[in-house]
C-alpha cells in the first residue's frame, strides 16, 4: 500500500502556538525584546481608528496540584488578568465586535468563569444569538455535564476536549474511564447545542503501539466528534507540555510514530474526515473545510480560522496579539506576569514586526 504521507509537504503535528498566519510565517523564534508595550498601544489605537473586528484569546494557566492551591492561584491570576483586560480594553472601541473568542489553557472553576466572562462582556462587544465563534479548551477530568451547561449559558458554542497522559500502571483502567468521560462530554455538547466538538489525539507515547493506537482511534471515530486534532507527543502543543526547560513527553521510536501517523491518514478519511493541514481533520460540512474550499482559510494563534480579517488580541500568560504586520507576546513566566500587572504595566515582553514579504519568508520555521 502506498504511503499516504509520501507526497505531503507539511507535518501532521499542530504548529507551535507562536506560528501565526500562513501568509506571513511569523514564529516566536523571530520574536525579540525590541517590541514592547508602546508598540502594542499604538496598534490598539490604530485598530480602534479603523474599527476593525476582533478575535480575542484569553489564556488561563494550568491548575495547581491541590484544590486549595488551585483556588488561591486562580484568584490571584484573575485579579491581574482583570487589570490587563481594563488596560487593553480601554484602548478599543465599543463598536469593535468580538467575532471570534477562545479561552485556552485549563478549565476555570464555575465561579471564576462567570467572573471572567462578566468582565469581558462589560469591556468588549460580544455578539448575541450565537453569531460569533466562541470556543474553549476543557480538561477531561475537570469537566462534567453541569460545567458544559454553564459554558453554553456563557455563550460558548465550540469546545475542544483534551485529557492528561497516563502512566503505564494506570493505562488499562484509566483508558476505559477516559473514553467513558469523553463519550459523556460529547453527549453533553450535543445536548446543549454546541456548534462543534474537537478532540485532541496524541500519538507516539512511549507506552503506545501501533495496534493500541489504532484501537483508540477507532473508538474515537465511533464517538463522531466534528474535529480531530492529531499531534506527535514528541512535539506537543503548549497545552500538553510539562513545566520546565524540556516540556516534552517520553516518546516511542520514530518508526512507531510514523506508523501511528500513517494510521490516522488511512482511517480518518475512510471515516469521512477531511485533512486541512497541521494535524487537523474535520467533517466535510465543517466551517473550516468550507472556508478552505473558498480560499479564505487563515491561521492565527488558535490554529485555523475563518476570521483572518480580525485584529487578534491576546490576554493572559504568554498570550500573543497580532495587528497586521505587528506581533506582540506577553511574558510566559507567571511571576513576571503578576509583577508587571501589579506595577500597573502591560505584560508585553517581546514581539516582531513583519515589514516585508521577504522578511516574512525568512522567518519561516523548518516545519513551514
Amino acid at each position: 500500500m502506498p504511503d499516504p504521507l509520501q507526497h505531503r509537504s507539511e507535518p501532521v503535528v499542530r504548529r507551535e502556538p507562536g506560528v501565526l498566519d500562513p501568509d506571513c510565517h511569523a514564529d516566536t523564534r523571530r520574536f525579540h525584546g525590541g517590541i514592547g508595550s508602546l508598540d502594542l498601544l499604538r496598534a490598539l489605537r490604530g485598530s480602534r481608528q479603523k474599527r476593525r473586528p476582533l478575535s480575542l484569546n484569553v489564556q488561563f494557566p494550568a491548575r495547581s496540584c491541590t484544590p486549595t492551591d488551585a483556588r488561591h492561584a486562580a484568584e490571584a491570576y484573575l485579579l491581574r488578568l482583570s487589570r490587563e483586560i481594563e488596560m487593553i480594553g480601554c484602548h478599543l472601541g465599543p463598536e469593535q465586535r468580538v467575532e471570534q473568542f477562545h479561552l485556552g489553557g485549563a478549565t476555570p472553576h464555575a465561579a471564576h468563569l462567570q467572573q471572567l466572562m462578566t468582565q469581558l462582556r462589560q469591556r468588549f462587544h460580544f455578539l448575541d444569538h450565537d453569531c460569533g465563534d466562541y470556543g474553549i479548551d476543557v480538561d477531561l477530568h475537570h469537566t462534567d455535564w453541569a460545567t458544559m451547561g454553564l459554558l453554553r449559558e456563557q455563550g460558548f458554542n465550540r469546545v475542544s476536549i483534551g485529557g492528561p497522559d497516563l502512566a503505564d500502571r494506570q493505562r488499562t483502567v484509566a483508558c476505559r474511564e477516559n473514553l467513558a468521560l469523553l463519550h459523556s462530554l460529547i453527549d453533553a455538547a450535543r445536548t446543549f447545542g454546541f456548534r462543534s466538538v474537537n478532540v485532541d489525539l496524541g500519538y507516539g507515547h512511549a507506552w503506545q503501539t501501533a495496534e493500541s493506537f489504532a484501537l483508540k482511534l477507532d473508538t474515537l471515530i465511533e464517538l463522531e466528534p466534528d474535529r480531530l486534532q492529531v499531534f506527535d507527543c514528541a512535539r506537543p502543543p503548549a497545552r500538553y507540555r510539562r513545566p520546565g526547560p524540556d516540556g516534552r513527553r517520553e516518546a516511542c521510536g520514530r518508526d512507531a510514530r510514523e506508523a501511528m501517523r500513517r494510521i490516522c491518514f488511512e482511517r480518518l478519511p475512510g471515516a469521512g474526515y477531511q485533512y486541512i493541514g497541521l494535524g487537523q481533520f474535520v467533517r466535510p460540512d465543517d466551517d473550516l473545510m468550507m472556508a478552505q474550499e473558498r480560499g479564505c482559510l487563515r491561521r492565527n494563534c488558535q490554529g485555523f480560522t475563518c476570521h483572518g480579517y480580525c485584529d487578534h488580541v491576546g490576554l493572559g500568560l504568554g498570550a500573543i496579539s497580532q495587528f497586521d504586520e505587528l506581533y506582540t507576546q506577553n511574558t510566559e513566566r507567571l511571576d513576571h506576569y503578576l509583577e508587571q500587572l501589579d506595577l500597573g504595566q502591560l505584560a508585553t515582553c517581546r514581539g516582531w514586526r513583519c515589514e516585508a514579504a521577504t522578511d516574512c519568508e525568512a522567518g519561516a520555521g523548518p516545519d513551514d
